[in-house]
């Protein structure tokens, strides 16, 4: 799975959201940070929304005419005084993840939630 943060240089509230992203180790993601500032669509679509966070799967959208790209599904910001666990409770609301699962090496997994 992967997380996709819209971002810009000089955002501290962008810069906040990716260290909390950093820090969390029982969920397993990957991290794709997007500057808004190198393409003029990202720009103009979120110049005074971010940090902007989404998850995405392998599942793709296209047609003939537009190449396939992920689907995104939005995540609600969390609060800039949230803490790591905090925010780690909503990805795991948001993802579907029930419970912290490690593995014997301590490295990151996720692990499907039931959808309840």
């Amino acid at each position: 799975m992967k997380l996709v943060l819209y971002s810009k240089p000089g955002c501290h509230l962008c810069e906040g959201l990716q260290e909390k992203l950093e820090q969390i180790q029982s969920i397993d993601f990957d991290l794709e940070i997007r500057d808004i500032t190198t393409r003029d669509d990202w720009f103009q679509a979120y110049q005074y929304e971010v940090p902007l966070l989404f998850w995405t799967t392998d599942q793709t959208v296209g047609d003939e005419l537009h190449p396939p790209s992920p689907i995104l599904h939005p995540i609600p910001r969390p609060s800039p005084r949230s803490s790591v666990q905090q925010l780690e409770q909503l990805l795991r609301r948001y993802l579907g993840v029930d419970r912290p699962q490690y593995s014997n090496s301590q490295s990151r997994e996720v692990q499907p939630g039931s959808g309840s």
